[in-house]
């Protein structure tokens, strides 16, 4: 057995962690857009409440802000940010060979130090979770964010070059290195590679390519994944790619994957172009599943998808427009803490 491992994410949590918007890009320019983004995040917290309880991380600045939408239905750390993506600036939680937690630390860098982004106060977010759970802190060879990886507990991984390869992360990285470093600290011995992200994820203000908006497990042997069915859209490539290269794989058990397509919705752009939105950015916790809608035709037929997928978890969806219009969905924006 490793000596860590990273359970999957359809295990048992013990809360959920979050972080409140409180400026920059996330916050936006107007008094409007913030409140929208502040609205978006606390449902988003709201309805994780209803399966596990959340801590949400709160900038001193935003304390008033987060209390008048949140009130006492979550717990509060007050802790300086720079941004609000959970799953990339906090740790990533495993458990080791005597089934106690511990806390990976990947080196946010802004996501492979983006001229636009900011990570001074957000580089320090894991390190502090860490002592706030009690936690031992494992320090990563590698950058990488939450968001860059996901896992069947069983030993595979799924992974981007584009995001594991990127010269901003990782200069000079080969795969085997990268396949070394999650191997010791995630316990995995099988990285199925995908060569890319979404298109929009691959422009200016996005994270070069997250794997968590393009295919996810929704059990071992069994991936979810975004099946952009319009052709028109840059996506449509990237969706037959994806499928092809999961087609071709096995996962760490020699399995043969069982594939769920899930349509994007039908929307193809907004005012900044082609979108990203994707249902494959949902989270799984304990009874629920929380789930992107965009007041989209597709939106029921993806809740029914994923209510297959994890049967006996009851499917809430959340309107994700303001947070992919701020680079991400609902799975970015939390960050799970296995159950002890």
């Amino acid at each position: 057995m490793p000596e860590f491992y990273m359970p999957a994410e359809t295990e048992a949590h013990e809360r959920i962690f979050m972080a409140f918007p409180s400026g920059g890009y996330t916050l936006g320019d107007t008094e409007e857009e913030a409140e929208a983004a502040r609205t978006t995040w606390s449902q988003v917290a709201k309805a994780i409440t209803r399966f596990t309880p959340v801590t949400m991380v709160v900038d001193p600045s935003a304390e008033a802000d987060a209390r008048r939408h949140l009130g006492d239905g979550v717990d509060y750390v007050i802790q300086e940010l720079d941004d609000a993506w959970m799953r990339d600036i906090g740790p990533t939680f495993v458990r080791t060979k005597g089934n106690s937690l511990a806390a990976v630390n990947w080196n946010f860098n802004g996501w492979g130090a983006q001229s636009w982004a900011s990570w001074e106060k957000d580089q320090l977010i894991a390190g502090h979770l860490a002592q706030l759970t009690g936690l031992a802190e494992l320090r990563a060879g590698i950058t990488n964010e939450g968001g860059g990886i996901h896992v069947d507990g069983e030993g595979t991984i799924l992974a981007t070059r584009s995001v594991q390869l990127d010269p901003g992360r990782n200069p000079g990285a080969t795969e085997a290195q990268i396949e070394e470093e999650f191997s010791r600290l995630l316990g995995t011995s099988k990285v199925i590679w995908l060569d890319r992200g979404l298109s929009r994820d691959n422009e200016e203000f996005g994270t070069r390519g997250h794997v968590d908006i393009v295919a996810c497990f929704a059990a071992p042997g069994v991936v979810l994944y975004h099946d952009q069915q319009n052709p028109q859209h840059p996506d449509f490539l990237i969706s037959r790619e994806v499928r092809e290269r999961l087609e071709a794989s096995t996962d760490a058990q020699g399995r043969k994957l069982t594939l769920i397509p899930v349509p994007a919705p039908s929307v193809l752009r907004d005012e900044e172009g082609w979108v990203d939105y994707s249902y494959i950015n949902h989270l799984v916790t304990n009874g629920g599943v929380i789930a992107c809608a965009f007041d989209d035709p597709n939106d029921q037929q993806a809740a029914t998808i994923l209510a297959d997928a994890y049967p006996g978890r009851e499917v809430l969806s959340v309107d994700a427009r303001e947070l992919f219009a701020r680079g991400g969905g609902i799975h970015c924006i939390t960050q799970q803490l296995p159950r002890a």
